[in-house]
């Protein structure tokens, strides 16, 4: 590995365009990563380390930024919560991440250990088979608004698509859908990266029904109907959360649904069929399995409830 002479301040730049060009991340994750590194050019500056080079940062200086992040106080005295300071550290790895991807010698990434969260594991929110029939089955209208409802509901818990995934959906994708009973679909997904959804003869069938009702020749899948002529007529993701709210509201399912929700509920009733958890992550389009794990918490806590209600020889004797 070659040693840089650039201090690692000035290498944040080239380290944000690597995000963008190679790594193909979102804009919002570059800034949040600009954001986060701030801190750390904060700490550097405060202890006359602006100077520092990538191949001088040891693990005694990471001890001390820890120590900074654990201490630090902002203008109203309030301290930084567990799970912000992790942001921070992680922004650090990806940095040195980076330093190892350009042959740059540095501390390596995994040498900065994240602390667990308090409150434990990441608590996941999701609907039983019975509350999702609840919600969808009250998008019953006939209007082409309400069809155009029922088809978003029915394609959020069929394709387990992000909020951003579905509002990029464009009309021309299904323009061969007559004659179908289901359709796989090539996407873009978070991070710029392609996977594969697949819509079910259900969710098809309401995406058909909806399409039917379009008189206009907007080139979005999902479209407002105050359509004005040469306007952008697609759905935004706030109305879509809000024609989300508007159905848990109507079905009486729990309030915090979102479209999240149904993403998870996707996920979780997969794995209580038996989906392995590989699959569910190319489903899902995680680029790291850690992050499809959280699934395993909800399910493991179900198995567990039915060996407790079914189990016979567990239950103690009268």
């Amino acid at each position: 590995m070659k040693k840089s002479d650039s201090p690692i301040i000035k290498h944040i730049p080239d380290f944000l365009d690597y995000c963008e060009v190679e790594k193909g991340l979102s804009s919002n994750t570059q800034k949040n990563y600009h954001r986060y590194l701030q801190k750390f050019i904060s700490w550097l500056k405060s202890t006359n380390k602006e100077d520092l080079l990538p191949h001088q940062l040891n693990s005694e200086h990471i001890w001390n930024y820890r120590l900074y992040l654990s201490r630090f106080k902002g203008e109203k005295g309030q301290e930084l919560k567990k799970v912000t300071q992790n942001y921070y550290l992680i922004a650090l790895r990806a940095l040195l991440g980076y330093f190892t991807a350009k042959d740059i010698e540095s501390l390596p990434a995994d040498k900065i250990e994240l602390p667990r969260a308090s409150g434990a594991e990441k608590t996941v929110k999701f609907l039983t088979l019975e509350q999702i029939e609840k919600l969808l089955e009250a998008a019953d209208g006939k209007k082409p608004e309400d069809i155009r409802d029922r088809a978003i509901l029915e394609t959020f818990f069929s394709t387990g698509l992000r909020i951003a995934e579905l509002v990029a959906l464009n009309r021309e994708q299904f323009a061969n859908i007559k004659d179908k009973k289901d359709l796989e679909l090539g996407i873009i997904g978070k991070g710029k990266h392609p996977r594969t959804v697949y819509f079910s003869e259900r969710a098809l069938g309401w995406i058909k029904k909806y399409l039917e009702t379009r008189q206009d020749k907007d080139k979005a899948l999902f479209v407002h109907y105050r359509a004005r002529k040469d306007a952008d007529n697609r759905l935004t993701a706030r109305s879509i959360e809000r024609i989300v709210k508007k159905y848990a509201l109507l079905s009486g399912v729990p309030f915090f649904t979102t479209p999240h929700t149904l993403r998870h509920s996707y996920a979780t009733d997969l794995l209580s069929q038996g989906v392995d958890l590989r699959t569910i992550q190319e489903f899902l389009g995680h680029r790291n399995i850690v992050t499809t794990q959280i699934y395993t918490h909800v399910t493991n806590k179900r198995l567990r409830d039915v060996h407790r209600q079914y189990h016979s020889l567990g239950k103690e004797s009268k």
